[in-house]
């Protein structure tokens, strides 16, 4: 497939995930409880590229929910709702840079370059502790989070959990990556 192909579902697949993604925001109402089904789905209906970013989300364990809405850019806000990091997501550097610096043990992929290929945006602070503040997330992993350019510049770059209670924001270093650690995705429909 060319960059320029557009990526789409399979029929069968469409209705599948129409399916999986009524359910659970059925099933997750304090998620979205302004918000009406019939109206997201007709949306999800008429755009298959995001579809195919949420089939990526789904078959990575996201679990995509329905997070909210965007009245000003008329767009549902769809994010990664499953209790700890996803789990096709792990052991990750933040980055290309953060991947190429590594000298030994390289992982396979990098956060933002997955993210990018899977047509969705990771996480910023703020996004992430919206998503905390509808349940707890991360508990036994973390998340990287979208990094603030002059820190990526010093070669750091942030990630988030839940822990005691709270949500924390650290610090490491982009090359880093840790079984437990992955990334969070969002996608505007």
């Amino acid at each position: 497939m060319t960059k320029n192909e557009e990526k789409e579902v399979t029929i069968k697949r469409r209705e599948e995930l129409i399916t999986i993604l009524k359910k659970r925001f059925d099933e997750n109402n304090s998620r979205h409880s302004d918000l009406k089904w019939e109206k997201i789905e007709k949306r999800l209906t008429k755009s298959g590229k995001k579809l195919w970013s949420l089939s990526q989300m789904e078959e990575t364990g996201g679990e995509p929910d329905v997070i909210g809405y965007n009245e000003k850019e008329d767009v549902y806000i769809f994010c990664d709702c499953s209790q700890e990091s996803p789990k096709g997501r792990r052991s990750v550097c933040y980055d290309l840079e953060g991947l190429d610096s590594r000298k030994n043990n390289q992982p396979e992929k990098n956060a933002v370059g997955m993210a990018a290929e899977m047509g969705i945006e990771l996480l910023s602070v703020e996004q992430y502790q919206t998503l905390q503040d509808m349940s707890d997330f991360d508990t036994k992993t973390s998340s990287w989070v979208k990094t603030p350019i002059a820190i990526r510049k010093l070669g750091g770059a942030l990630f988030c959990d839940y822990r005691f209670g709270q949500v924390f924001l650290y610090h490491n270093g982009a090359e880093s990556y840790y079984t437990g650690r992955g990334f969070r995705g969002v996608l505007r429909v």
